[in-house]
Formats: C-alpha cells, structure tokens, sequence
C-alpha cells in the first residue's frame, strides 16, 4: 500500500475531544488482557516470528487474502469481484480492499516481468506451463486486465484497475509514459465515479493523482468538495488529501495544519480523525534529529495521546485502526513509553503493511527491531513483573 502522510493540527483536536488540560488516555481492558495472556515465560510474548510477518496488510482481512490468493492462483477475477461487491457500502474497508487488490496487482505484473527478462523474453507471457503433476497457470496479473476488459461497467474492476495504474506510475516516476499513465488512471477513476456515483472510493484514487498532475488549488478544493460530501468522517480520504497540502507537495506547513484543524474540528464522535496528528507529526520530523527529547515534547504528547483516544472510540475491526496503532508503536518505542507500545503490538501484531514500515526497505525487519526495543524497555522497567501480579 502507498505511504500517506500528515500535518500537525493539535489545537483544534483537542478542542473536538473536549480535554483541553487533561492527558486523555483509557487503557483497553482486551487490550491489557490480551498482553497478560501473552506473556508466558516459556515461549516469549507470544508474537509472531519475524519471517512469518504478512507485508501485505497493516491488520488481518481473511476475505480479502482468501479471494485474492484464488485469483492470483487461478487468474480469475471472479473471486476478487464477488468480495469487493460483498464489501458494499463500506466505505473505509472498500478503500484499503482497492488499493490492496491494486497493490498485489503491480507486484505480481512487475514479478512477471522480470521473470520474462531473465528468461530472455520481453514482457510477461500470457502461456500456461505444465508440469508431470497439474497444470500451473502464469501469474502475471492478467486477471486484472481482464476483469476490467470483460466487465467494463463493473465499477468496482475501475477502480481498482484506475489505482492499479497509479502504482504502475509511481513504480516508474521518470519514466516518459509516467504522465501519460496518471491521465489514463484519472480517466479510468473517474469512469468508475460515474457508475457508482455515491462511492467516493474512485475519488480518493484522484486525490492521490492530483498531487503527481499539480492540480490548480481551485481544482484539488473541488475535488475536495466532492468526497466531503460523499463521505466527510472517510479517515482513508483525509490520509490520501492532506500530503497536497503539505510542504513536501503542493503546499506549505502552514496550509495543512489549516486543512488537518478543519478536519479535527469537523470530526464526528467515533471517527479516527483525532489520530491525524501522529501522522502529521510523522510527516514534519527533521531529517536530522538534533533536539533531545523531541518524542517526549509537549506537541509529540499530544499526538500520541489523541491517536489513542481515537483508536479506543472505534470499534477493533475498524479497517484503519491498525494503521493509526502501527504509528503508535513507532512513537511510542522512540518516546520510551514500553507499556503503552507493548498495548499498540499486542493488537496488531502479525501484519506490517503500514506506515511507517512500508517506508523502509525490509518492513518486517523494521517492524521487528521495534517490538524488540518495546519488549526490552518493557521488561527493564519493570513491565513483566508487574504484569504477572
């Protein structure tokens, strides 16, 4: 999946919170529960082995590995489509489902090509091999291609077909065709607007188009105006808009600190908006950290706390909630607050495929020597004993 960045907005977040002078935090009680069960002399903390980490999503979604695994093994894009059209109306879950069918889609294409280019061939073969036991069928994404070739007014093959090209360009960002494949994914993206006008998932995949095109400011806002209204508290779709703003794009920070207040102030009860802080503050860290105790500063504190109001007022299988607690684990690990770290793993453990793993060139590694900086600084304070008595 692509890394969505943020801006700092904390003033107004806690406002919208309603604990302008109080450290809001609820530990989860499953969460303390699930830590205690976990703990067991014998055999560690029960956490998943660092080979054994599933890069490819940031929480678990069984559905969504079991379809694309029978796609992927049969090139049929049937089983993808039958689960994406079950997903429905669920806005948050269809997002990450498109960009993790997209994501799968480049991977396996590009491993396909180069597979071709060591055999001496040019470009993926669409031929089927044969071995003495089965028949194995060439895995280079053609079930893609040809979900959205056989079914044209599927709009859930557009718009994973229309972010499927958006990672097809940024794999070649110098490229001469990188242009000419973000107008086609914008086409594509805004074809699948048009057969399911009340799906603001099309949209989000041009917000991300956007920023790579330097859309007029007039242009982003209007686009901006369109998913607001089709979908205002979609925490995937402020994780996709607020990088325009920033100084890293089109932007400043000053301008998506404006866009991340609005937001936070906007934010219904119950939405993980609150946690766009932490992911600001990820995005604006110096290069070079030359200030001691950045990560235990009033600002950082802040973030930190209001990402954890937000994950404990929605529900555990919110399909964003583990990307906004893998953050957590990152702050959380560099601020030396173990216990707290140690809560973010228990729930997530097992799955990497989110920021800021996904920034580094070996996310499971990354991810790994965290949590064992979490459990060391955990056990060195104390944390194990005291979680046995």
């Amino acid at each position: 999946m692509e890394a969505l960045f943020l801006l700092i907005a904390l003033a107004a977040l806690f406002g919208v919170v309603a604990y302008p002078a109080m450290r809001r935090r609820r530990l989860r009680q499953e969460g303390r529960q699930g830590l205690v069960q976990a703990v067991d002399p014998g055999a560690g903390y029960g956490f998943v082995p660092a080979e054994q980490l599933d890069v490819r999503l940031p929480g678990p979604d069984r559905e969504l590995v079991e379809a694309l695994e029978e796609a992927q093994r049969t090139q049929d894009w049937e089983p993808v489509a039958r689960m994406l059209a079950l997903t429905g109306d669920e806005y948050e879950l269809r997002w990450q489902r498109v960009q993790s069918l997209a994501g799968a889609a480049a991977m396996e294409l590009a491993r396909a090509r180069e597979q071709a280019r060591d055999a001496g061939a040019e470009g993926p073969a669409d031929v089927v091999s044969f071995s003495k036991e089965r028949a194995a069928v060439q895995q280079d994404a053609r079930w893609l291609r040809q979900w959205r070739a056989q079914q044209p007014n599927d709009h859930g093959g557009a718009q994973v077909y229309a972010q499927f090209l958006v990672f097809q360009a940024l794999a070649e960002p110098g490229s001469a065709d990188h242009r000419i494949i973000l107008e086609e994914a914008r086409n594509v993206a805004q074809d699948a607007a048009q057969l399911a006008p009340a799906d603001p998932t099309p949209h989000l995949t041009e917000l991300h188009i956007a920023r790579r095109l330097n859309y007029r400011e007039a242009d982003f806002a209007s686009l901006w105006d369109t998913v607001r209204r089709l979908a205002p508290d979609h925490m995937g779709a402020h994780l996709a808009a607020l990088p325009y703003w920033s100084a890293k794009s089109m932007g400043s920070k000053e301008q998506a600190d404006g866009f991340a207040r609005a937001a936070a102030a906007h934010a219904a009860e119950g939405s993980l908006l609150a946690a766009l802080p932490l992911f600001a503050a990820y995005d604006h860290l110096p290069e070079v950290n030359m200030v001691r105790g950045l990560y235990e500063s009033e600002e950082i504190s802040h973030a930190i706390e209001a990402a954890e109001y937000a994950v404990d007022q929605v529900d555990d299988d919110h399909p964003v909630r583990p990307h906004v607690l893998h953050l957590l684990v990152w702050f959380l690990v560099r601020a030396e607050r173990y216990g707290e770290a140690m809560e973010a793993l228990a729930a997530v453990d097992g799955h990497v495929g989110a920021i800021p793993w996904v920034d580094e060139g070996d996310p499971a590694a990354t991810y790994a020597a965290y949590r064992a900086l979490a459990v060391a600084g955990w056990e060195s304070t104390g944390g194990a004993r005291a979680s046995q008595t």
